[in-house]
C-alpha cells in the first residue's frame, strides 16, 4: 500500500511557463543502507524525472571539491569556518538535479527535501544549493525547510540587493524560482524611498509564482507602496549567470 502524504498542492497552477528544475549537492560521508521512512521524512524518494548521484573518490574524485572555490565559497567560509572546513574534508558528495516529471503540485518539493533530510540524518553534513546562491547547514536546511511542512516558497529562493552606478540606487534580484519552473525577478535603478514596497512586491511575486501563478507580459503594478504606472516585462535565458533563469523585468514609473 502507498504511504499517504499530504500533497503540496499549486492553487494558482496553469500549464506553461516553464519547467522546474532542481540542484542540490549534500556533502558527508552518508550511509544509505538504513530504510527510508515516508512518513517520518514526508517523501515518496526520488522524483521522477530527477536523478540522485553519488560522486566520491572512485567516481569523479574532482566533483567534490569542485564547488569549493569562488566567492560563494569565500563567503561560506567566512561565515560558518568550521562547516566549511568539515565539507573540505568530504571526499564524496551526492547531486540530485533533474526536472521533475509531474509538477502542477509541488508534491516533487515534498518528496525532495523529505529525501535530503534523510540524508543529512544519515550522516550529511551540509547542502549547496547553487540555484539559490546559499550552502545550508543541516540544522538550518531542517528548521527553515522541512520543519514547517509545507512549501515556504521564500525560504527557497533569495532577495539579493546589488549596488547600481549610482551609489543612491539598488538592484533588487532573486535566485531560485526556477526551482517552481517560473522566471526569477529583477528591479533596477531602485531608490531608498522604495525599497521596502520593492522587497513587498519580490515577495509577493516569488509566493504567486511557486504556486503556479503565469505573470503575463506588461503586467501592471498596482500597489500603495510603489509608483503608479509601472508594469513587468520578461526577459533574459536559462543561461544568463545572474539567475541561471529566464527573470521578469519590473520597470518602475520614476
Amino acid at each position: 500500500m502507498t504511504t499517504k502524504l499530504k500533497a503540496w498542492e499549486r492553487p494558482h497552477y496553469a500549464p506553461g511557463g516553464g519547467e522546474p528544475f532542481l540542484f542540490y549537492v549534500i556533502y558527508g560521508n552518508i550511509e544509505k543502507s538504513a530504510p527510508l521512512s515516508r512518513q517520518q521524512y514526508r517523501t515518496l524518494g526520488v522524483p521522477s524525472g530527477i536523478e540522485l548521484a553519488s560522486y566520491g573518490p572512485s567516481k569523479h574524485p574532482d566533483v567534490p571539491s569542485s564547488f569549493c572555490e569562488g566567492y560563494l565559497w569565500d563567503e561560506f567560509k567566512n561565515q560558518a569556518p568550521n562547516l566549511a572546513t568539515q565539507v573540505e574534508g568530504c571526499d564524496q558528495c551526492l547531486i540530485l538535479q533533474g526536472t521533475p516529471e509531474e509538477f502542477a503540485t509541488l508534491n516533487y518539493l515534498r518528496d525532495t527535501v523529505g529525501l535530503i533530510t534523510y540524508l543529512l540524518d544519515q550522516g550529511g553534513c551540509a547542502v549547496y544549493d547553487p540555484l539559490m546562491f546559499r550552502w545550508w547547514a543541516a540544522a538550518d536546511w531542517k528548521e527553515q525547510l522541512f520543519v514547517p511542512a509545507a512549501p515556504v516558497p521564500r525560504h527557497h529562493a533569495v532577495i539579493l540587493v546589488s549596488d547600481e552606478a549610482k551609489s543612491s540606487l539598488k538592484w533588487f534580484h532573486t535566485r531560485g524560482l526556477r526551482k517552481f519552473g517560473r522566471p526569477d525577478i529583477s528591479v533596477r535603478h531602485v531608490p531608498l524611498e522604495y525599497e521596502e514596497g520593492v522587497i513587498d512586491l519580490c515577495n509577493r511575486l516569488i509566493e504567486h509564482m511557486a504556486f503556479g501563478h503565469i505573470v503575463p507580459e506588461g503586467q501592471r503594478i498596482n500597489m500603495k507602496s510603489l509608483p503608479c504606472g509601472g508594469i513587468i516585462q520578461h526577459g533574459g535565458d536559462l543561461d544568463d549567470p545572474d539567475f541561471n533563469n529566464v527573470h521578469i523585468e519590473v520597470k518602475l514609473n520614476l
